[in-house]
């Protein structure tokens, strides 16, 4: 919960507000310049106070009423989610975004035709023009190039967009285009996951190459501990060698065998474990 009340009523971002007033229809809540917004009395808990303030999601209802929700949808203004297509209208279509009323995307929004049953990966866009959220399936045009003060190593929120022959596309921090490429994923994705990620390169044309493993000295640290809590679950003893077989460790330990490599020799070297001709043991502590 924040603690500073936010300036302006922002339709489609959560928005802190406190709250004026009680009505029939729920509670009133104020922006620092006392601009109101309604939260429905089907949102109303019995722990919410004149005076308090409430972190809420805001957007337009069924009938274009600026009202307030305890609820989140599965992407804010600006965001990126995988939604699916309930209906279809003369005018656009409209998808499931996590609220009870559903999100348009109008026909001149839609890269390709939508159907009803499939999903899409959707952007939370605003028209500020007429105060309303729409969504809009031309990823493109919703990412930026200006890759300024983005550096590798960094971690960053990665969407599943789509899978390729050299990898997954995704979008990385709701903001740029990048790529997992298959040689260095070791777990199964799909699309419209979001997963934890690391910048590994940035390309000359603004995309990014991406890693599901931390970069350098983080990514040793992080496959140390994964063969420590393996060992850890498997009473301090594992089949496992440098000599051991690469899919055998990455279904194992979630890691490649090079980063395994690196982190069994960190181990030797820390002292926390013995390495047998078959086997790894966790050194007892005299």
């Amino acid at each position: 919960m924040s603690e500073n009340i936010a300036e302006n009523i922002a339709i489609g971002l959560v928005n802190t507000l406190k709250i004026a007033e009680e009505s029939p229809h729920g509670l009133y809540l104020t922006d620092s310049i006392g601009e109101r917004v309604l939260l429905p009395m089907r949102y109303v808990t019995e722990q919410m106070r004149e005076g308090d303030l409430i972190d809420l999601f805001v957007y337009t209802d069924s009938e274009d009423r600026v009202v307030a929700t305890t609820e989140r949808p599965l992407a804010m203004r600006g965001e990126f989610a995988l939604m699916k297509v309930t209906d279809i209208a003369p005018f656009g279509a409209f998808v499931d975004w996590g609220l009870p009323k559903e999100l348009l995307v109008p026909n001149k929004m839609q890269k390709n035709r939508l159907e009803i049953g499939k999903s899409y990966i959707v952007h939370v866009t605003y028209d500020f023009d007429t105060g309303r959220l729409y969504g809009d399936t031309r990823i493109g045009r919703h990412l930026l190039s200006d890759i300024k003060g983005l550096k590798s190593g960094d971690a960053a929120d990665l969407l599943i967009v789509a899978r390729t022959p050299l990898g997954y596309k995704v979008i990385a921090n709701h903001n740029y285009e990048g790529m997992l490429y298959h040689n260095e994923i070791f777990q199964p994705l799909e699309t419209g996951q979001h997963v934890k990620g690391y910048i590994k390169k940035i390309r000359p044309d603004g995309k990014l190459d991406l890693s599901l493993q931390p970069i350098g000295r983080a990514k040793t640290d992080v496959s140390v501990q994964k063969v420590r809590d393996r060992l850890a679950q498997n009473g301090g003893t594992l089949p496992f060698t440098y000599k051991s077989d690469a899919g055998a460790i990455q279904q194992q330990f979630g890691i490649s065998k090079k980063a395994f490599k690196k982190a069994l020799t960190t181990l030797l070297e820390n002292g926390e474990i013995i390495l047998h001709d078959t086997a790894i043991e966790v050194k007892k502590q005299a």
